[in-house]
């Protein structure tokens, strides 16, 4: 189980902290990521973490505003969101895979097999 916190209304412009923690302790999450849904659309990717390897992954709308951090030993994540725009508004999930999950893939959601219920972003003009 996984559990965000941190969604809330802000200014065009403002930031919001995204915070997830997994429950599950027993074994480490190789992949964690963020996806966001806005009404009437499919859940797309955001951002995501390779934990092996270091890496991380940005979608090309939020690069350079966003940053994906956190604690592979503790299975959390976070993403710092700056310059937001209110085409940022949307659901918010946190999601992570105990496979290490390819760079080409990492935008696949069907990939993951753990998520969170997730947390509204809204972003007024």
């Amino acid at each position: 189980q996984l559990v965000e916190s941190g969604g809330g209304l802000v200014q065009a412009g403002g930031s919001l902290r995204l915070s997830c923690a997994a429950s599950e302790r027993t074994f480490r999450m190789l992949t964690m990521a963020w996806f966001r849904q806005a009404p009437g659309n499919a859940r797309e990717f955001v951002a995501a973490v390779r934990w092996s390897g270091s890496s991380t992954h940005y979608a090309e709308s939020v690069k350079g505003r966003f940053t994906i951090s956190g604690d592979n030993a503790q299975n959390t994540v976070t993403l710092q969101m700056n310059s937001l725009k209110p085409e940022d508004t949307a659901v918010y999930y946190c999601a992570a895979s105990r496979s290490r999950v390819i760079v080409s893939a990492v935008r696949l959601p069907t990939l993951y097999g753990f998520w969170g219920r997730g947390t509204q972003v809204t972003v007024s003009s």
